[in-house]
């Protein structure tokens, strides 16, 4: 950070943002949200900006609908100091939560064009700054849906589009139709799958990576020390990493990153921000809070220096996460 504000990183097509983004989803949707927390999340919301965090994550999905309501509130008189991101393609009933309960994928361009109908009514803007596919639907082809998203920029309704949790093929397949600015996908220091193949074939053609979930949904911080406390209605009761003895087991991994963030005079969301933030200028991580002191501490995260010795450390330390990202309906929709 320079003067209490953050730098700026690069994506792909000449977007730049600042280095650390903010994830809005978790504000009243997922994590056992309640009506008590919309004022806190909205001055999060201002706090972020005025910290120099200018890159905001919504989706269609999140509520659904209501988190898009949420941050276009947050930001109806500061749209200027916004780089607004939100996305479409996951269809799932009212009440179900992500990667848990039925859902499906739609890629098709009319439900593209509507889907972004929606979300600029929702926000209350004339634009989105980056449209994103949220996942590849495997019952139309990604050329069809990039090409439905190119349509969108033609008209000035999305600046930048996006993929999220697309394979390294469908990555190129829908850069040769318009160019992708940043392809986002779950990375951290328990969920490294990024780097069989799709970072390199990133960087080969100039898209970023938004890094999302990357304090592993709070389990990195070590806030989290056991199931019972999170909300009754909170969605990663049902996540694998977060059940049984696979909880238990990956609670040693944040041992390891809580020892090493000692060291380094860091809490170990700082350490785990800090270490996706040094695997590249090209990737900009977006945790989530709803709360401004834990803003406070994930940009903090900007001033931890980690060395080559360092990462190397963290690197051979870790133990495996246990247990998939999703449960089996979620895993099934990634790396389409």
């Amino acid at each position: 950070m320079t003067n209490g504000r953050l730098q700026t990183r690069r994506l792909g097509q000449g977007l730049e943002v600042g280095s650390i983004g903010l994830g809005c989803m978790g504000m009243n949707w997922a994590y056992g949200a309640t009506a008590d927390d919309r004022g806190e999340a909205i001055a999060t919301i201002h706090h972020a900006l005025e910290c120099g965090v200018t890159l905001l994550d919504t989706a269609d999905t999140y509520g659904p609908h209501t988190n898009e309501e949420l941050v276009g509130e947050a930001i109806k008189d500061r749209r200027d100091q916004v780089v607004l991101a939100t996305k479409f393609g996951i269809v799932r009933a009212a009440g179900a939560m992500p990667g848990v309960s039925a859902q499906s994928a739609n890629g098709r361009p009319d439900y593209a064009k509507a889907s972004c109908e929606g979300s600029l009514r929702r926000l209350g803007v004339d634009h989105i700054d980056l449209y994103y596919l949220h996942r590849v639907d495997p019952d139309t082809p990604i050329e069809e849906t990039v090409g439905a998203m190119k349509e969108l920029v033609e008209a000035g309704k999305v600046r930048h589009i996006g993929l999220s949790e697309a394979s390294a093929e469908t990555i190129r397949r829908a850069h040769a139709v318009h160019p992708i600015a940043a392809v986002q996908s779950e990375y951290s220091l328990w969920s490294r799958e990024p780097e069989d193949g799709v970072l390199q074939t990133l960087r080969e053609l100039g898209i970023g990576l938004v890094a999302y979930s990357p304090l592993g949904r709070g389990f990195l911080s070590g806030a989290i020390k056991s199931v019972d406390e999170l909300a009754s209605d909170d969605y990663r009761r049902s996540s694998p990493r977060f059940m049984g003895d696979n909880f238990k087991r990956n609670l040693e991994l944040v041992a390891v990153v809580e020892e090493i963030a000692r060291r380094k005079d860091a809490t170990p969301a700082q350490l785990a921000l800090a270490w996706v933030m040094a695997q590249g200028e090209d990737i900009v991580p977006i945790p989530g809070t709803r709360r401004r002191t834990r803003l406070d501490e994930n940009l903090g995260a900007a001033a931890v220096d980690l060395t080559q010795q360092d990462l190397e450390e963290i690197a051979g330390a870790l133990p495996r996460a246990v247990g998939d990202r999703y449960s089996e309906v979620g895993m099934r929709a990634l790396n389409g």
